[in-house]
């Protein structure tokens, strides 16, 4: 099956994928569910995607109006291709790869001083990983979200997520075959503007 870019002023065009067992691209119909669902908030977004693979949902992403895309993944092959698709969809300018661990990269500060919060987080991990609470915790403490942020986590349907994790509160769920899509909306505590 062909990996394409499904809309905005890169569609169509053909991404490369990895062959072999075990690798599990986002598939058409689940990308294009995920991007309905939010349209809205792509307009000049800051994007991160986290095990970004082949970068299909991060280049998506940048099709449809997003203003810049952080790819972290560390496995040599992906990172090949990722660099691939990024040159063939000619974004190298709004687009950087980490090549890091993903719990490493959430721990971290940020390196650098044009790095802004992110307004979109796409988490898509292995489905061999079951507990997925220790992901969001970080997502909840790294100071990386902005104010607005939503985390949308690709998992199997037998991974069960939890409702709420620190200030990360579950909007939506969506499936798709084998595919769940969780939504997480970033919740800041109202400030306390009262005297005494």
């Amino acid at each position: 099956m062909t990996m394409r870019v499904v809309a905005g002023f890169q569609k169509g065009r053909r991404l490369k994928q990895p062959t072999g067992r075990g690798l599990r691209p986002t598939s058409a119909r689940v990308k294009e569910a995920l991007f309905s669902i939010i349209a809205e908030r792509l307009t000049n977004a800051n994007v991160l995607d986290l095990y970004a693979g082949t970068g299909a949902l991060g280049l998506e992403a940048l099709s449809r109006g997003a203003r810049k895309v952080i790819f972290v993944e560390n496995q040599p092959t992906s990172i090949q291709i990722l660099r691939e698709n990024i040159a063939l969809c000619e974004l190298m300018h709004n687009s950087t790869i980490i090549d890091q661990d993903v719990t490493e990269y959430l721990s971290a500060d940020f390196p650098r001083r044009d790095d802004h919060p992110f307004d979109l987080v796409f988490a898509d991990p292995p489905y061999e990983v079951s507990d997925l609470e220790p992901l969001l915790k970080k997502l909840d403490t790294c100071d990386k979200l902005a104010s607005h942020g939503l985390v949308v986590v690709e998992h199997f349907k037998k991974t069960s997520l939890p409702v709420t994790t620190g200030r990360l509160h579950q909007t939506r769920q969506a499936r798709y075959g084998d595919t769940i899509l969780t939504f997480y909306k970033l919740f800041l505590p109202l400030k306390d503007d009262s005297c005494g």
